[in-house]
């Protein structure tokens, strides 16, 4: 019979707008009909869907969302029937019906004390929320911001039956006491939970964390005698994040993050709010402030939570804005470090919310003027960001295009942020690296390619970067500081003393003596009299740009350091003074990365590869630095110019991805697969250079082939700036022969030991240029007593019977980056047989076990800072993601990737990891990595946070995206705990 034209009126399938693209259509439409079949085996009206199927866009919508998202079509295949049910209702009244359906069965559930009952309603309804908001988004049916509101009441829903549910539980212990009215508890409870960052404000996007802070009012609560009031609501809070949070048969609600409350490090999960406004008045941060803006009372005793909210806005909104705020928000702004002037934003690996011209820039970009105006213009107090920049342009406090652009580019990223989760039901904002996963996201996201997926996205970052670099060039001035500095004379000059300390230096006099050492000539840069000249016409505004760095004092001294090594300075200045832009980055790289300009100093020719607009492009491919590479050591004269070239390139391209992750246009988790395709390239090359060299007076081994094998960070594709390379070397060659055909021949194991002798020279010999790569080899079969080259039968037959379940480990990041002939090929196979071999997991486990002990008892640490050998770091992780692999591989050899945390998803993929296992590696491996990366790009040794740069602290709150420094530590203590926890979990 099907709907009638009243019932079809309005359903979801009626107004579809849009739809994706689908790779493969034909597959998929085969699978609608498997699913149409399934969902009429289960009693659902086979009319109603052929007339579902028959609008013109419906089975189009179908097809591109389930060639887009596994997780989409995990979720239809789960329940084909709701699937259709979804595409024939209104979608507003399928939404209100939900919620009033998870009331009367979280109701029930409450009165019968069934909490398993409770978790398993809100988490079907979550799955039908979660079903119905992607159909509703892809099909163009709703706004992305009614998608966000949607989600956003979904949340509110979850958390107020759990918090129900607790309360009720509570009184029938007796541990809390009924009110008067006999409600169930929660309101005049005084219990208040907050919902902070996009989740106040009604923004919350499709896979999000919600971020929670919780109080409670000790005057309001109504507990038994005898029960502490702190350790009632730190319990209830957290059966409240299980309630949410836990994953189960039926999947999970929400992820939740309690790390914005206060002081996080030292504070319980729900906080009094006599000790929270304690805390507010007297130590509250710039970063707080901020982040109150969008909170908003979601749970609990609500009317409490908007109290609370009304007595906290003198600390949110200050009526007068003294210097010190001024220069916090200006210190929020230089955190996300914006460029002007320099090169184009790539696409691929970009991250849509915190990479430049992203979502963070334009939520910033409203936060921080709000922070300014809103004290003393209230109608500014909006939540919601949309709200905000049409308040800002009502106001005259932005132009009317700058809002409309930004709103654009609001909903247009957040759409893109959507489809992005919408595929694994991940909480990223990563765009994919890999072509043919950026293929696939492109054509979800509606675009027929690549190529137009890209321009889309280029054109909209790079408006936002462009009024985000502006922001506070158009806006009433601040503050108002003397361009007129002098630094001559023997005293110091009182106005530029007064200036000095204006732009933020504590001790002018210090950087005072500083500029008058340069102007006496106290380095061999500034002693010419052209050098003299160009200082003076680059000197104010190298002052200004030293002076925007998040710790002035410091950035200048590292730039005297800087000027200190430098043999000339006229090239530095004439530079500076031709390219200002480049005056900001110089000055970031002295304020936030000292080991990048010690680096600088040696090779000042760097800030010309700096100028190169493709520098900021994307990262070069293989191909490009093969060319690269191929053009420096084209002009070499002999095997030594060689080395010195690839010196010249090795160099200048880490360098430049140095700045490419400190500028934003990549973040730290893509360098290091940059870092690695520079070495495996350059060791293509110099492998290539040690043949022909070796084969002038040696000659060649008939048949003869060699492949490099990289392991450790370089087969993992997880360097850092600081990283040696783990290389082994096989070769093979035709039976029979003896010796090679040159001048001095020599015997097969003798030839190839020679040419590895040779690449390990080209690879770490230092040379005029420097040095390359530090090379270790005893990770080839039996160590350092082995001979450097192994014959492919012998690497085989060692990893066969002789080798130790560590070596094996080893080999789960066994990568060929360079090879002749096919040898390259029976390497990789004859890796992968040994991986997926059957194993004793228990024998396997002990071994693991064994030896992470041993190594924790030689180089183990207790500060958190170590992340490769503290508990719950680097080695933890990777220990982790080794064994599974070894101990999974044989079941299913797709788990074997050589990156962690890509073969973390293929083991959670495999049914070998939990979801809620893998919900604390994979962030744990991006943080951890993250951070490492930052580190070794500007420091050299151990990182001391009490002496560490602000700029370089600021850099790591923004590669582990945390509001301070202070809450990275705390968010990376929280996951050191948990992945050593998981650590004991897993490995057994």
């Amino acid at each position: 019979m099907g709907l009638t034209d009243h019932e079809a009126s309005g359903a979801l399938y009626t107004r579809i707008a849009e739809t994706p693209y689908a790779s493969s259509p034909e597959r998929w439409r085969g699978e609608v009909a498997d699913l149409r079949a399934s969902a009429e085996a289960a009693g659902f009206e086979s009319a109603t869907i052929s007339q579902i199927l028959s609008a013109p866009k419906t089975e189009q919508l179908l097809i591109g969302t389930f060639c887009g998202s596994p997780y989409l079509f995990g979720l239809a295949r789960r329940d084909p029937a709701r699937l259709f049910r979804v595409l024939a209702t209104n979608p507003e009244d399928l939404f209100e019906t939900l919620k009033v359906r998870l009331e009367k069965s979280t109701q029930a559930a409450t009165e019968a004390g069934d909490q398993a009952a409770i978790m398993r309603a809100v988490r079907e309804f979550k799955s039908e929320v979660a079903l119905l908001t992607a159909l509703a988004d892809l099909g163009g049916v709703w706004s992305v911001m009614t998608v966000t509101r949607t989600l956003s009441e979904t949340a509110d829903a979850a958390l107020r039956a759990s918090v129900r549910y607790l309360f009720a539980r509570a009184i029938a212990k007796g541990d809390w006491l009924a009110s008067e009215e006999g409600a169930e508890g929660v309101d005049g409870s005084g219990y208040i939970v907050l919902g902070m960052g996009k989740y106040g404000a009604d923004e919350l996007n499709y896979s999000s964390d919600i971020d929670l802070i919780v109080f409670f009012d000790r005057d309001r609560a109504r507990l038994r005698e005898g029960v502490e009031a702190q350790t009632f609501f730190v319990r209830l809070t957290r059966e409240l994040v299980k309630l949410i949070q836990e994953h189960t048969a039926d999947g999970y609600v929400f992820r939740t993050d309690l790390r914005l409350r206060p002081d996080a490090g030292a504070t319980q999960l729900a906080m009094s709010t006599d000790a929270a406004m304690a805390y507010y008045e007297s130590f509250g941060q710039n970063w707080e402030r901020a982040a109150l803006i969008k909170a908003r009372a979601v749970a609990g005793d609500l009317r409490a939570g908007e109290a609370l909210l009304r007595e906290l806005q003198p600390f949110i909104w200050r009526k007068y804005l003294d210097f010190a705020a001024i220069a916090d928000v200006h210190a929020m702004k230089r955190q996300i470090h914006a460029f002007k002037g320099f090169g184009k934003i790539g696409v691929a690996g970009h991250n849509i919310k915190v990479g430049r011209g992203g979502i963070r820039e334009i939520e910033f970009f409203a936060q921080t003027q709000q922070l300014i105006a809103g004290g003393r213009q209230r109608d500014l107090r909006s939540r919601r960001t949309l709200d905000t920049l049409a308040t800002l342009a009502e106001r005259g406090w932005i132009r009317e295009d700058v809002r409309d652009d930004l709103v654009q580019a609001y909903c247009f990223l957040r759409r893109i942020e959507h489809r992005l989760q919408m595929v694994a039901d991940e909480q990223t904002q990563l765009l994919p690296d890999d072509p043919e996963r950026l293929e696939s996201l492109a054509l979800f996201s509606g675009y027929e390619n690549v190529e137009q997926f890209s321009l889309a996205l280029k054109a909209v970052f790079e408006k936002v970067q462009a009024h985000y670099a502006a922001l506070f060039e158009d806006m009433p001035e601040l503050t108002k500081r003397g361009s007129n500095m002098v630094f001559a004379g023997g005293e110091d000059d009182p106005e530029t003393v007064a200036t000095l300390k204006a732009m933020g230096f504590s001790q002018p006099s210090t950087v005072i003596a500083m500029v008058r050492g340069w102007h006496h000539g106290r380095y061999p840069a500034v002693r010419s009299p052209r050098s003299q000249e160009r200082l003076t016409e680059v000197q104010p505004l190298l002052i200004e740009a030293l002076a925007a760095t998040v710790d002035p004092d410091a950035a200048i001294a590292t730039f005297d350091r800087f000027l200190s090594q430098l043999p000339t300075g006229v090239q530095l200045f004439s530079l500076l003074r031709a390219h200002p832009g480049l005056m900001q980055l110089v000055a970031h790289i002295m304020g936030s990365a000292p080991r990048l300009a010690g680096v600088l100093s040696r090779r000042r020719r760097l800030l010309d590869a700096v100028l190169d607009p493709r520098t900021y492009d994307t990262r070069p491919s293989a191909a490009e630095l093969d060319e690269i590479i191929a053009t420096e050591i084209a002009a070499a004269p002999d095997f030594q110019g060689v080395l010195d070239a690839s010196r010249i390139v090795g160099n200048e391209q880490g360098f430049l991805i140095g700045v490419r992750v400190l500028s934003g246009t990549i973040d730290a988790s893509q360098a290091g697969g940059a870092y690695a395709l520079v070495a495996e390239r350059l060791i293509a090359a110099l492998l290539t250079a040690a043949r022909d060299e070796l084969a002038r007076v040696n000659g060649q081994i008939a048949g003869g082939e060699v492949a490099v094998i990289a392991m450790g960070k370089l087969g993992s594709r997880e360097m850092t700036a600081a990283s040696d390379l783990d290389l082994i070397v096989v070769y093979d060659f035709v039976p029979g022969v003896e010796e090679s055909n040159g001048e001095r021949p020599l015997s097969p194991s003798q030839y190839y030991a020679r040419l590895t002798q040779r690449l390990i020279s080209a690879l770490s010999a230092p040379t005029a240029e420097g040095k390359l790569y530090d090379v270790d080899m005893r990770l080839r079969p039996s160590g350092q007593q082995g001979p450097v080259a192994t014959k492919i039968s012998s690497f085989v037959n060692y990893q066969t019977e002789e080798a130790w379940t560590w070596e094996h480990m080893a080999l789960t990041r066994a990568r060929v980056v360079a090879a002749t002939g096919d040898l390259g090929e029976r390497v990789t196979t004859s890796i992968r047989d040994v991986l997926v071999r059957p194993r004793d997991r228990s024998k396997i486990a002990s071994d693991v076990r064994e030896m992470r002990e041993r190594i924790f008892a030689e180089k183990g640490a207790t500060n958190i800072w170590n992340l490769k050998h503290v508990r719950g770091g680097l080695v933890d992780l990777e220990f982790i993601a080794q064994f599974l692999q070894l101990v999974s591989a044989g079941q299913n050899p797709e788990v074997l990737d050589q990156t962690t945390y890509t073969s973390l998803e293929r083991l959670r993929d495999a049914g070998f990891l939990t979801a809620g296992q893998a919900d604390v590696l994979l962030p744990a491996t991006r943080l951890i990595h993250d951070l490492t990366q930052i580190l070794r790009i500007c420091t050299d040794g151990n990182f001391d946070r009490d002496t560490a740069p602000l700029g370089l602290k600021e850099l790591l709150a923004r590669a582990g995206d945390a509001p301070s420094f202070i809450m990275l530590e705390e968010h990376l203590t929280v996951t050191l705990a948990a992945v050593a926890d998981m650590f004991e979990e897993i490995v057994r």
